[in-house]
């Protein structure tokens, strides 16, 4: 398995400074580096037609912002990973600007949508508070009944998105690479229902994927719900990662590896998530995955299952959640090796 580590040789060249607190000109340039309280003044201040590496270090701190990154390039190296971090709170029923709800694709914490960007050394999270909605009885009139609330979203332009030693928290949808390719190396990703989903090419090297508690269900979660295209030999690839649950509340065999999404029902979607030498705890049980719906553009419900409408496999499994069911497909040794970040990346080289 060729293992590409999402990683270079040369320290960046930080171009701006955000500092919690900052009390200064926004703007102001201290020791060749412009400085500012927040990160959305600095992602401002990239140029429109960026060509080059836009560096910002981000201090450590918590960053109640909603992100949107639009020009190329742009690089936010937090100064660690748990104290830097970048917060939002928003579900699909949250009203966006038009009084509306904004819909899962307009919840994110941050939004990505356009190519070479890269995060590293920080924490990305959508501070909904699903468990606090969840324990609301049914009739009360303040309870959000579309909890989804996206943390990163890759969509648009992007493209070759790496994040390295990042957290991305959520609870349901919490991570949506919809498009284009994108690496993440060492990230520890937290979430619950289908909260790795989306159409796009990404690779995950040897990260902690954490499966959170959802009390009193049954499953309690889905850790991935790819979309992508029928044309398209790859979707999400796991490669040397840690499934774990976040406590031992959790219970055994409650969660499914993945289901197969189909926005609108289109039929030209056989979503792929492939894990390969990944440990698994017993929080993933013998029933690997499960089925799911979607409403097609008449409005009729269609269900889609395991097969033919999806493209799951595992291999090289250990672990106590590492079963044998027929309800888990497998690769042999000579498959497996397709699935690798090469071919996955498709000669992008992080």
């Amino acid at each position: 398995m060729l293992f590409l580590a999402c990683t270079e040789s040369r320290a960046p060249v930080y171009r701006a400074v955000v500092t919690a607190g900052y009390a200064g000109q926004p703007g102001a340039v201290i020791d060749g580096r412009q400085n500012f309280a927040s990160i959305g003044e600095a992602l401002e201040a990239v140029p429109a037609a960026n060509s080059s590496p836009f560096a910002i270090f981000v201090h450590n701190g918590r960053y109640g912002e909603k992100l949107s990154v639009d020009k190329a390039h742009v690089r936010l190296i937090g100064e660690s990973r748990d104290a830097t971090v970048i917060t939002f709170s928003a579900s699909a029923a949250t009203p966006g600007p038009d009084g509306e709800p904004c819909g899962t694709r307009g919840c994110s914490t941050l939004r990505v949508a356009a190519p070479d960007f890269r995060a590293e050394n920080l924490t990305i999270e959508n501070g909904f508070d699903y468990p606090a909605n969840l324990a609301k009885s049914d009739d009360d009139p303040s309870k959000v009944q579309n909890p989804q609330a996206v943390a990163v979203m890759l969509t648009g332009e992007s493209d070759r998105a790496v994040f390295r030693n990042c957290k991305i928290a959520g609870y349901q949808d919490t991570l949506f690479p919809d498009t284009g390719r994108s690496c993440f190396d060492r990230c520890r990703i937290l979430g619950h229902v289908d909260f790795i989903f989306g159409a796009g090419q990404a690779v995950f090297q040897e990260c902690e994927i954490v499966s959170r508690n959802r009390r009193d269900k049954n499953p309690t979660g889905y850790i991935t719900a790819p979309s992508t295209p029928i044309n398209c030999p790859y979707g999400f690839l796991f490669d040397g990662c840690n499934l774990v649950k976040e406590d031992s509340t959790l219970p055994a065999a409650s969660v499914r590896l993945g289901r197969p999404w189909h926005p609108q029902a289109d039929p030209r979607i056989s979503g792929s998530a492939v894990f390969i030498r990944c440990y698994m705890d017993d929080h993933i049980g013998p029933i690997g995955y499960a089925k799911i719906s979607s409403t097609d553009s008449i409005g009729q419900r269609i269900w889609f299952d395991l097969e033919p409408d999806s493209r799951f496999f595992e291999y090289g499994s250990h672990g106590p959640g590492a079963l044998v069911s027929p309800q888990r497909p497998t690769l042999d040794e000579k498959a497996a090796a397709w699935y690798n970040a090469a071919h996955v990346l498709n000669g992008w080289i992080p």
